[in-house]
């Protein structure tokens, strides 16, 4: 402020109209800043599921697998297969059992291994989680199995994995695939099935992932068992069938019918 001729005169600054407008300006501004980082974090996180989500399911199969391998082989297991649908999503369920008899002939369950999914209510994205228990007689792991707390042993399933939106568990019968499986024998094969792409509503008002966006992978259950394959003959016209793959034998190479030429 400058005193001029007994006055005081004030140096002129930007009116209430000026600083509306700069305001007005700064946040259009912020909010196109905003909203081209939202897209490129959006497009990342797309970018970083297309990476990620084959290997988790990678992992997820593989760890069914295992299970399989371990168990199944042995006497008196059985497996059970069911399949259903949680609030819309498909969802599967598979139970691997081993049973012993003892000294008074009652079935003892020495382990039973249960992979199932169910809808994730904590999640703020619809979707499953998997689920895996062990129980039985025989510990897992002995060193943890054995600290376990009360509260675990009671609620014995474990999360394994979130966000699903589709699993299903199948036997392969032939060129069919069928979706429960209750008998006393194994099943020739398991085929397992997730998926954490975006589902669509079908018309039966269930929800459904395309099949090109699903993750498979098909275990044999019985290795040992007779499997049958053809073995050609040397002139290619008709074919040797074989039960059992340790009975085969090696075609015996035939000699000419041709007469051979005197030295």
């Amino acid at each position: 402020m400058k005193m001029e001729s007994g006055q005081p005169r004030f140096r002129a600054g930007y009116s209430l109209a000026e600083m509306l407008a700069a305001m007005v300006i700064a946040a259009m501004v912020l909010t196109a800043i905003l909203g081209v980082y939202a897209r490129a974090n959006r497009a990342a996180q797309a970018v970083r599921a297309k990476m990620e989500t084959p290997v988790l399911a990678a992992e997820v199969l593989q760890l069914i697998a295992r299970d399989l391998d371990r168990i199944v082989g042995a006497e008196d297991v059985t497996i059970q297969i069911k399949n259903g649908f949680d609030n819309g999503f498909v969802s599967g369920q598979l139970v691997i059992r081993r049973a012993i008899r003892d000294i008074y002939n009652k079935e003892q369950v020495l382990e039973e291994i249960v992979w199932r999914s169910g809808y994730d209510f904590d999640s703020p994205t619809p979707g499953l989680v998997i689920y895996r228990s062990h129980e039985g007689v025989g510990l897992e792991d002995k060193l943890l199995d054995a600290k376990r707390a009360d509260l675990e042993s009671r609620y014995p399933l474990v999360p394994v994995c979130r966000g699903i939106t589709y699993f299903k568990i199948e036997v392969p019968e032939g060129i069919n695939l069928v979706d429960r499986w209750a008998e006393a024998s194994l099943p020739p094969g398991v085929k397992v099935s997730l998926s954490f792409a975006e589902p669509y509503e079908t018309v039966r008002g269930t929800l459904d992932v395309q099949e090109y966006e699903r993750v498979s992978r098909t275990m044999a259950v019985d290795r040992t068992r007779e499997i049958r394959f053809a073995v050609p003959s040397t002139d290619g016209e008709t074919d040797q069938e074989n039960e059992e793959s340790g009975d085969a034998e090696p075609a015996q190479p035939t000699r000419s019918s041709g007469r051979t030429g005197r030295r």
